[in-house]
């Protein structure tokens, strides 16, 4: 803590302590004040502006170091000045020492709070910021709150002071009256129990109420100004309309026919989205392909004589799409209409928040929810539209095998496909801007992805930038197709077969009447949602890449239940979409794989962390495979075994990863991983063993020292 904190912190501690030490609340108990009343009067009559100042500093010191005896303040303020004259100077003098001793406690402590609790807070934080003068106002209105407490509380929060002043003056001004009316007759008052009656109480809870009631309103108001324009249905013909047949779309979908709903959906395209058919299918049948290509070229580390003498890349293609073929029932029409769903294909428009017209046909639903997707974002570089560049959704239509391939990205697709690729047999070129691979991964986890890229034969230009893309022809009138890349203020031409570009994905949200209807997208291109997945009109939803924050296969059916749960049986209770504990794997070789924060988001957050290392060089089965490369690294609290986050790079890491993702998401900690037999030699025990390495590092060495005195003990 810093010198100035702790000489407030010591100055407040002081100040109390005095209080306490000469019993100064004495002075402010009900009996004394009925006492000293005719004398203060007497008092105020000879020196009245010395006794409304003297009242004032004192009612502010006294709320300000939450001392007892505010309550007694107030009624003898009435007593002495009258009601109008009291409530004016209790009302301020109680604000601004609660203002007081909220700035203490954020001065001293919010730091502290924040920086070791600040990933716990995160949802307190996001309700304060835009609902905190509301939770104040109710806490202000409702006198069973002791306010000091409020006071030191709100203090650590991330309301903003203004606020906190303002709603403290208003909410506060109702129990104010109460006791200044009730000290007007001080006299005739015995204890403080008898202030506030049962029935005075009961009507101060509700009047605490009176903001959650006023929000409710305002909120009704504010859909009712939403829906004006549209005319709502007498009846539906469904209770869910669903747009888009991606992993979102087809769980929505499901959920709804579950549980007996009646459910359309509605996809242009293929049944599957872009996972089946252009993302997570062919790209794992593809990294197969270049795998076995690997160990081929590796086996003679095994002392296996083998070797490639032809990679067919039209068969490797073909086999891609007969996995596409051989999975595609699984999201078929077929089986989701034998699952109960009206499954249609077709452009769906969104008329208003209750109707989708599709092939001509209206239909009217309770509830809508938005799954199209994203498509491959292409960038606006000069003469890329010149060039035979692919995408992530076009690079499937190869027949052939590019010579020389550039990619345009270092994310984990132009990773994946340019490892692939290469061990297939091309001449491989990466262009990043960023000054590393994977660039929100740790600096270490993504440096030994690039070292495994750069000894398969990849090409990486980090902190390269493409600025044009140029198509000429040679003297024998045959294509040459190059980019110019910039580094360091010095560009350089680099020539090219086929370009991929693999610069991020956006989000689909034009085309289907989202614009006719004036719903809301982010600053990243999303459909702009609340935590239930709702936009503006509470009965529209969106889930998946089209409303982000990941764009994830799995993330997009977690969203899916919350979607189709909370539009079915949002009028009896919702549910806040959980992004706590979320699971992402990079598929290259070595795979990185991770779940939880990692030490850049930890550093960024603020977070007070522990590192714990094992090396896969160590363990058994990794060394028996000869896939020894690589780590696993967790992120602990200090002197605490709760799992923050887990990174690991290695043989098969989307797999091992399993196992925290399961320990984090029910709050299990190394030792009980540690406790846990694994069977041996497998992979699993690199969990285990990382777990071992924690307790080791806090093992009680002042008990062990006792014990290794009690064995020698024993031994003599």
């Amino acid at each position: 803590m810093k010198r100035n904190k702790i000489l407030l912190l010591t100055v407040i501690l002081a100040i109390i302590g005095t209080w306490f030490y000469f019993d100064l609340g004495q002075f402010l108990t009900l009996d004394a004040a009925k006492q000293e009343q005719l004398t203060l009067q007497h008092h105020i009559l000879e020196n009245p502006i010395t006794a409304y100042i003297s009242f004032f500093s004192l009612y502010i010191l006294v709320t300000a170091l939450s001392i007892p005896g505010a309550s007694i303040l107030t009624l003898l303020g009435a007593a002495l000045f009258g009601f109008w004259a009291s409530l004016i100077m209790v009302s301020f003098a109680s604000t601004i020492g609660a203002t007081l001793a909220f700035l203490s406690s954020r001065f001293i402590l919010r730091d502290w709070v924040q920086t070791k609790f600040g990933n716990r807070l995160t949802t307190l934080n996001n309700g304060i910021e835009k609902e905190g003068g509301f939770y104040l106002l109710s806490l202000r209105l409702i006198p069973v709150f002791p306010f000091f407490l409020i006071n030191l509380l709100m203090g650590l929060t991330i309301i903003k002071t203004r606020t906190f002043f303002w709603v403290s003056q208003l909410g506060m001004l109702a129990g104010t009256a109460v006791y200044i009316n009730a000290g007007t007759q001080l006299g005739k008052i015995d204890s403080l129990s008898g202030i506030v009656s049962v029935p005075v109480l009961f009507s101060l809870v509700l009047l605490g109420l009176f903001p959650l009631l006023t929000k409710w309103i305002m909120k009704t108001m504010t859909m009712k100004k939403q829906y004006k324009q549209w005319q709502k249905p007498a009846r539906f013909d469904q209770n869910l309309v669903v747009i888009g047949a991606g992993s979102g779309g087809l769980v929505s979908a499901y959920i709804a026919a579950a549980v007996k709903a009646e459910v359309t959906l509605i996809e242009r395209h293929k049944m599957g989205g872009d996972c089946l058919n252009t993302g997570c299918v062919p790209s794992k049948a593809l990294i197969r392909a270049a795998h076995t290509a690997a160990d081929i070229k590796n086996a003679s580390t095994l002392g296996i004589d083998a070797q490639i003498n032809h990679i067919d890349f039209a068969q490797v293609m073909e086999r891609i799409h007969n996995v596409i073929a051989k999975i595609e029932p699984h999201d078929s029409i077929e089986r989701y209409s034998q699952l109960g769903v009206n499954c249609v294909t077709g452009d769906a428009t969104i008329l208003s928040p209750w109707e989708v017209e599709v092939n001509g046909t209206r239909i009217t639903t309770r509830n809508i929810v938005i799954a199209t997707g994203a498509r491959p974002l292409v960038p606006a570089i000069p003469g890329l539209d010149t060039v035979n560049y692919l995408t992530s959704d076009t690079v499937w239509q190869l027949t052939a095998l590019p010579k020389r391939l550039l990619i345009l990205g270092g994310g984990p697709i132009g990773c994946e496909l340019a490892q692939s690729f290469c061990r297939l047999g091309a001449e491989v070129t990466i262009v990043e801007r960023s000054p590393q691979l994977l660039n929100r991964e740790d600096r270490d986890a993504a440096q030994l992805v690039e070292q495994s890229l750069t000894h398969d034969g990849v090409n990486i230009l980090l902190q390269h930038n493409a600025v044009q893309f140029e198509s000429t022809l040679d003297d024998n009138g045959q294509p040459i197709q190059r980019v110019v890349v910039e580094h360091d203020n010095q560009q350089v031409s680099i020539e090219f077969d086929a370009v991929m570009v693999a610069l991020g994905r956006v989000a689909n949200v034009q085309g289907f009447g989202l614009e006719e209807l004036g719903i809301t997208t982010t600053e990243r291109g999303t459909v702009a949602v609340n935590q239930y997945l709702q936009t503006q009109y509470p009965n529209i939803y969106a889930v998946g890449d089209v409303a982000g924050p990941y764009q994830l296969t799995h993330v997009a059916a977690h969203q899916a239940w919350y979607a189709a749960v909370n539009s079915l049986f949002g009028a009896v209770k919702k549910f806040k979409v959980d992004y706590s504990v979320i699971p992402a794997v990079t598929y290259t070789a070595p795979e990185l794989a991770r779940v939880g924060i990692n030490e850049k988001e930890a550093q960024a957050q603020g977070i007070d962390y522990e590192v714990t290392r094992y090396g896969l060089d160590d363990l058994d089965r990794a060394i028996a495979d000869g896939y020894d490369e690589g780590f696993i690294k967790i992120l602990t609290p200090k002197g605490s075994d709760k799992i923050l986050g887990a990174t690991i790079v290695g043989h098969h890491a989307g797999d091992l990863l399993a196992e925290f993702t399961l320990a984090m998401r029910h709050n299990l900690g190394l030792n009980k991983i540690l406790d846990t037999i694994h069977p041996y030699p497998t992979m699993s025990e690199g969990a285990k063993y990382t777990a071992g390495v924690w307790k080791k590092a806090h093992a009680p060495q002042k008990l062990l020292a006792w014990v290794k005195k009690y064995h020698q003990w024993m031994r003599s």
